[in-house]
């Protein structure tokens, strides 16, 4: 039986963290051949694939995105959690929340030098929750048997929710 699974991770400092084998070690039963969705419960903090072997990736990704989006501009509104708060949710914004990894044999499907990361963009951001959502191959091919996929700009409510995925609607043929 698939199911969903969700466990916190310990609290880190500012950077780039590899939680891969972190999130090995909580992970749910697996199919034999689909997606695992990681999503991160958070608006200050992301999730990433990068390299995972040389840890001066992880400093310099630091660097560049501290250099994109720095603290204490004159122009920010929402200050009230301290400096890096806002740099936090806009670096959120542009990395996000979520991850989506292909699963073969069981397995996730990383390339060779790829781990996930945490990036974590407050001072002190507080243990971090994650939930993670296995998706069969099985219930893919279903549904794509029965729809054309197309980017619907208008909610109907009778659709289920299975045709519902990333955000796109999956208009029935």
């Amino acid at each position: 039986m698939i199911q969903q699974v969700e466990f916190t991770l310990k609290a880190r400092s500012r950077g780039f963290h590899l939680i891969t084998e972190e999130v090995l070690k909580h992970l749910p039963a697996l199919p034999e051949t689909g997606l695992l969705n990681l999503f991160v419960k958070h608006t200050s903090c992301a999730l990433s694939i990068n390299e995972n072997y040389d840890p001066s990736v992880r400093g310099d990704m630091e660097r560049i995105y501290n250099r994109l989006i720095p603290e204490n501009e004159s122009y920010y509104q929402h200050t009230d959690e301290g400096s890096d708060d806002m740099p936090s949710h806009a670096k959120c914004s542009l990395t996000g929340v979520s991850l989506t990894i292909p699963v073969t044999n069981g397995r996730l499907n990383l390339g060779t030098w790829q781990g996930i990361y945490l990036c974590e963009f407050r001072d002190y951001g507080g243990p971090r929750k994650i939930r993670m959502n296995p998706v069969a191959s099985v219930a893919w091919m279903k549904i794509a048997r029965r729809i054309s996929f197309c980017i619907c700009n208008e909610v109907f409510m009778d659709i289920p929710t299975d045709y519902v995925l990333s955000g796109y609607l999956f208009c029935v043929i």
